[in-house]
């Protein structure tokens, strides 16, 4: 998955090391709004963190442990989408994303997410995809509740925002899930 058209304005590409100046220019445009659920906002202080990051995750795919792709809107960086690795033993991986604030309100992450977990199941024959949330981010949320996972539970205290700990809600998707998804809308599922 080199690209992925996702609609006529947005795609999911490779992060690039020539990304890495736009990637942190967003991610500072939106530090405060991007903060609030995501610590490692606050520790992303210069280019050459973007630069490690776009570094670590083309190492992460060379060593077939997974993918992170900037999500891409009218040819501009609107947020990132990855696996936070793969069990390759169960066949299961984890999914996270972030958008930048400007860009919410256009569905990205949904189309995001339906193209990489089916790029899980019919590209890595996958298992399993689980997406964890903040009980209290109901925007990240909906992504997951939109696309048909099952809510699977509650893990208390999961996460160290700020000064205090939120706790997640797991929601999973199997493949069998997928499938079902899948001959209910003719197969059409991948865009």
């Amino acid at each position: 998955m080199l690209a992925y058209r996702l609609n006529e304005d947005s795609e999911l590409r490779f992060l690039e090391p020539f990304h890495a100046e736009e990637l942190f220019a967003l991610t500072q445009k939106n530090k405060e709004y991007l903060s609030e659920w995501l610590p490692w906002v606050k520790k992303n202080k210069e280019i050459e963190d973007s630069r490690r990051f776009i570094e670590a995750t083309r190492q992460q795919f060379a060593e077939n442990k997974g993918v992170h792709l900037g999500i891409f809107y009218r040819g501009k960086i609107a947020g990132v989408i990855g696996m936070h690795g793969i069990d390759w033993h169960n066949r299961s991986t984890s999914i996270g994303y972030w958008l930048g604030e400007q860009f919410m309100g256009k569905g990205l992450i949904t189309m995001a997410c339906r193209a990489l977990i089916y790029y899980s199941f019919r590209e890595l024959n996958l298992h399993r995809v689980e997406i964890r949330c903040a009980v209290e981010n109901k925007k990240s949320r909906g992504v997951p509740e939109r696309l048909g996972f099952k809510e699977e539970g509650r893990i208390r205290e999961a996460e160290l925002l700020d000064n205090y700990y939120t706790d997640h809600i797991l929601y999973g998707f199997l493949a069998g899930d997928w499938n079902e998804l899948e001959q209910d809308s003719g197969g059409d599922e991948a865009g």
